[in-house]
């Protein structure tokens, strides 16, 4: 086949689907949304911006930026422009997109989310099959948030031919927003699945009392809880280690640690590498993911894989792979008591860590096998 992805070229995700195409004889075509080096093995690249993705990122501000107009911090009011007139640069990013697809003429277009690389290759397509992927904030926080987005949501809804979701509960959402019943879907993890090879438990589980935040700032995870519930913690488990990917450079962080004077217990690291962060899930017994709007994560996937006890919100997608009290813990991700707590437990219990461990490894391997996930969509884009 002549696939056309359309991504943001630095993603890990996008890396692994355009891996898993590339090595199995296709020619794949990227049409990135933000500028990036083409990745190894395409036939075609093309950068497109949209949604201010060409844009320069503004650096750390004062004061009134990073809490924002409305009180919000930098991050969502960055979100929030985005949401409100990114869909203004649809029909220009749309007549570049166009003029790619006609000089290599794809037998299909994936777009990895609705917005916007899903917008955009519906403003696109033209007579083209187009899969859409849904990622797990699509319809819960950016379908909903502007009169614009609810406007491109549903028409890149009705003009897809095909969708693919992390989790069930999106393809139910999707109907609502205008896909059709007849229409073919697909549940897979939104990053194409787990290599094994790289996520896989530690020969011997950590004895350190050591809790992980791989998400990193995000407009939908409650850092402010997470932060909160440290000191608890550290209240009745002053030995507690909390290490936070992808936070060495945020000053929010930072001033959370001054604020509530826990320096000592945390660690702020760098983005990390997939086998980087295979070897920090190994080396804590607890992750923790206290978002508000999420499908499956990444990053719990990779959690369950290497045998870190789960901690993260209780939402309807994340019980799609989570039974709380058997191989994981759901809490409120507005609570700090509550998210400290559940850390507390899946520190103490070490029979729940070790029977969550076998559990996990198991329902990666039925459900969450990257090569069986991709083999999946091969037969899926054909159908297509």
């Amino acid at each position: 086949m002549r696939i056309l992805f359309v991504a943001d070229g630095r993603s890990p995700i996008t890396l692994n689907w355009l891996r898993h195409f590339t090595e199995g004889g296709h020619q794949v075509f990227l049409a990135s949304t933000f500028d990036c080096a083409p990745p190894p093995g395409l036939a075609g690249f093309r950068w497109i911006p949209v949604a201010f993705s060409g844009a320069k990122k503004a650096p750390a501000a004062a004061g009134s930026l990073r809490r924002g107009i409305w009180g919000a911090s930098a991050l969502n009011l960055r979100t929030a422009l985005r949401q409100w007139l990114g869909p203004l640069t649809l029909a220009s990013a749309a007549s570049a997109l166009r003029a790619f697809q006609r000089e290599i003429r794809p037998d299909l277009i994936h777009a990895l989310r609705i917005p916007y690389e899903g917008m955009l290759a519906a403003q696109a397509a033209e007579d083209i099959p187009l899969v859409v992927s849904v990622w797990g904030n699509d319809f819960t926080l950016h379908a909903p948030a502007t009169p614009l987005m609810r406007f491109f949501t549903t028409k890149t809804l009705r003009r897809a031919d095909a969708l693919l979701a992390d989790c069930a509960r999106d393809i139910r959402l999707a109907r609502a927003w205008g896909f059709a019943v007849e229409k073919p879907t697909l549940v897979t993890p939104g990053n194409g699945g787990i290599r094994r090879d790289v996520f896989f438990p530690a020969a011997t589980p950590p004895a350190e009392p050591v809790i992980l935040n791989p998400r990193g700032f995000r407009a939908y995870v409650r850092n402010d809880t997470f932060f909160r519930a440290i000191p608890l913690v550290l209240r009745e488990m002053p030995q507690a280690k909390f290490r936070c990917v992808g936070m060495a450079d945020e000053p929010r962080a930072r001033a959370w640690a001054q604020r509530l004077k826990i320096e000592s217990a945390l660690e702020l690291l760098p983005v990390f590498s997939p086998a980087q962060m295979a070897d920090a899930f190994r080396a804590a017994q607890v992750m923790v993911s206290p978002s508000t709007h999420d499908g499956t994560p990444n990053t719990l996937l990779e959690a369950l894989a290497c045998g870190c006890l789960p901690v993260a919100s209780d939402l309807e997608s994340i019980r799609e792979w989570i039974t709380p009290g058997e191989n994981g813990l759901l809490v409120n991700a507005a609570a700090p008591q509550a998210l400290a707590q559940a850390m507390l437990r899946g520190l103490r219990d070490a029979d729940l860590r070790a029977r969550a461990a076998a559990q996990n490894a198991a329902l990666i391997a039925e459900r969450g096998d990257y090569a069986e996930n991709m083999r999946r969509v091969e037969v899926f884009y054909a159908q297509i």
